[in-house]
């Protein structure tokens, strides 16, 4: 007996129908909120429908493997109008397509919102009929076939897959094939198999016009990426009330782009839930999750923590006021010994000049770190630290646990004397430096003079005790595993459950040139897949910031979308990484631009991440990059 499936009957779907054998099913063709009714209603086995029939609580499965989707312009998908969107009343959504109305009104909530009026009215209408609403001040959604051949006067014309794909950087997928759970598998591999055979024959099937837009516009392949990108359309439109589930079940056998074992999403689950992993179910996501998976789950626990758009940034210096020091770490290209001809310690006018420049640009934190010089005693920090506070409006982010430890040992002062010291000349937060790797075994490899672990953890402690904020880091790609890597994490983790200190986790690769340390696992994919995993796995560390001086502006940017919500600091100045070789450089412009490219909405926070104001550009930041 021949099994009824269904599908869109517009263009695009034919690569995915027109090799399906008739002699096995029987093919019903409607416009697609039909096609999703018979599917809901039990009239047919599997049909290809838009994505919004799988969010709409009922238990049905995807068929991986293929899809209708896109990444980047559709030109079948669009809003139309004969007005700028500046001068829309109305927008009227086509009942064609529930994915495209969902989307578009994604949109008009999102990153549209800034542009349209505040009393735009929204409305559905029956399908087929929006195109012929678009007049005057009244926009509507057209979607299929009719989208391409538009009367002249409909000018205006948004293109909604290239809209999803500037705000998120990630394809789109508008149809699946969805089923009951109980369909035969042979079924589904005939269905599955029809479709590889009519997207391979497209260049012979198809000429002209047609074949360029399901070459160029379209695309059929439902991998890691297309599934990263429905599971954010789920994520977004369940939050905005608009579907009823976010979750997208899968037949089996997946294809091995899509594979993951049933224990690995459900750790993936839980952590995009905020539930609590164990150190062994975070070893296991940083040793086998793919990295798209672990992105789309960190990006759902980022969503969770941050609603909306923002992702935020800060303007400070990084002020090294000496680079005099005496634990020689073999993976730092900035230290010279004191006698060194090119070892310095900053002097007041120095500092000035970098301070006045700092506060003309906007910035309002100053990064103070510096080596461990043996003569530096508590007295001349106090001084300076006074100085400061008295002629700048900066905060001041001031010192690494290495380096308090060291105030305190060549002061003969204990940890806890140090800081309250420090606190009381204006330290006003502590910056997570030094940390490398929080486990002994890798810090006597790579740094046998610094601090233990529990003493950097302890300085730490005693720092939140007395009422100081600080960052919390992990330098990785020296030789370590993904064992000390979680260790790392649930020693942060640990802390934080214990003092609620931590306002928020940087992870970077190290970078070797001019070191003694041979790196091992500092890839940039090394670097995605640990960011994702620190986002599942720290629970109660409310921010994870994107390091693009490290990793380069267009990593980071896939870091905000993989778990971070800040970009980091509009450093006027940083020495030691590019001591080591890392020269990437960017202005409050470019942080801004690659912050919108992604998405997002640029923000000004300070180092608790408070918001201090939105996206600004002013003064010569704009001209000053990295030494």
């Amino acid at each position: 007996m021949r099994k009824t499936i269904a599908s869109v009957g517009y263009l695009n779907a034919w690569p995915l129908t027109s090799k399906i054998d008739r002699s096995q099913f029987r093919l019903i063709a409607d416009h697609p909120s039909a096609v999703a009714r018979m599917l809901e209603d039990g009239v047919v086995d599997l049909a290809l429908v838009p994505v919004a029939s799988v969010l709409g609580g009922k238990d049905l499965r995807v068929l991986p493997g293929y899809a209708i989707g896109a990444d980047g312009p559709v030109h079948s998908v669009l809003v139309v109008a004969e007005t700028p969107m500046e001068q829309w009343t109305e927008l009227v959504l086509d009942g064609s397509s529930r994915t495209s109305a969902m989307l578009a009104k994604l949109l008009v909530a999102g990153p549209w919102k800034a542009h349209l009026r505040d009393d735009l009215v929204v409305r559905e209408v029956e399908a087929g009929t929006g195109v012929h609403t678009a007049r005057g001040t009244v926009a509507s959604l057209v979607i299929g076939d009719a989208a391409r051949d538009l009367p002249e006067r409909l000018s205006v014309r948004v293109d909604l897959a290239e809209a999803w794909k500037a705000w998120t950087g990630l394809p789109f997928v508008f149809a699946v094939w969805a089923g009951r759970p109980d369909l035969d598998i042979d079924v589904r591999g005939s269905v599955r198999e029809a479709g590889r055979q009519g997207v391979d024959a497209i260049d012979a099937d198809y000429v002209g016009e047609e074949h360029r837009y399901l070459t160029q516009n379209l695309r059929y392949t439902f991998d890691d990426r297309a599934m990263m990108g429905l599971r954010r359309f789920a994520a977004l439109a369940r939050k905005a009330g608009l579907a009823k589930t976010d979750e997208i079940k899968l037949y089996g056998p997946p294809l091995k782009l899509v594979k993951r074992a049933t224990d690995l999403d459900t750790l993936l689950d839980k952590g995009a839930k905020g539930e609590r992993l164990t150190f062994d179910e975070g070893v296991r996501l940083q040793k086998e999750a793919t990295i798209s998976d672990l992105g789309a789950a960190a990006d759902l626990r980022r969503q969770d923590l941050h609603p909306g758009d923002d992702v935020t940034y800060i303007i400070s210096r990084n002020v090294n006021y000496t680079n005099v020091c005496v634990v020689a770490c073999k993976f730092c290209a900035f230290y010279r010994p004191k006698k060194h001809g090119e070892a310095y310690v900053l002097s007041r006018d120095q500092m000035a000049a970098k301070f006045d420049e700092l506060v003309a640009c906007g910035g309002i934190e100053v990064l103070l770190q510096g080596g461990l010089h043996p003569e530096l005693k508590i007295e001349w920090y106090e001084d300076l630290f006074k100085w400061i506070k008295a002629g700048w409006p900066l905060a001041l982010h001031a010192l690494s646990p290495e380096e308090i430890y060291h105030i305190g040992t060549v002061s003969n002062l204990d940890l806890r004397t140090v800081i309250a010291r420090l606190i009381a000349a204006g330290m006003d937060s502590i910056p997570g430096g030094g940390a490398e790797i929080l486990d002994d075994e890798i810090r006597k490899k790579i740094a046998p003079l610094k601090s233990s672990t529990d003493e950097w953890l302890e300085c730490m402690r005693q720092a939140h005790k007395l009422g100081l904020r600080s960052s919390s880091t992990m330098m990785m790609g020296v030789g370590e595993t993904a064992e000390h890597r979680v260790k790392h994490l649930l020693r942060l983790r640990d802390l934080q459950d214990e003092t609620g200190g931590f306002t928020a986790f940087i992870c970077w690769t190290f970078v070797p040139d001019n070191t003694y340390v041979k790196p091992s696992g500092n890839t940039a994919a090394d670097y995605l897949r640990t960011n994702a995993v620190s986002r599942l796995f720290l629970d109660n560390i409310k921010n994870v910031q994107a390091s693009w001086v490290t990793q380069g502006p267009g990593v980071a940017q896939a870091a905000l979308h993989m778990g971070a919500n800040d970009y980091g600091s509009v450093m006027l100045e940083e020495n030691v990484v590019s001591a080591a070789g890392s020269t990437f450089a960017m202005t409050i412009d470019e942080v801004e631009r690659h912050i919108r490219a992604a998405g997002f909405v640029p923000v000004r926070r300070n180092m608790r991440y408070d918001h201090v104001g939105g996206a600004l550009t002013v003064g010569r930041v704009n001209e000053i990059r990295l030494a």
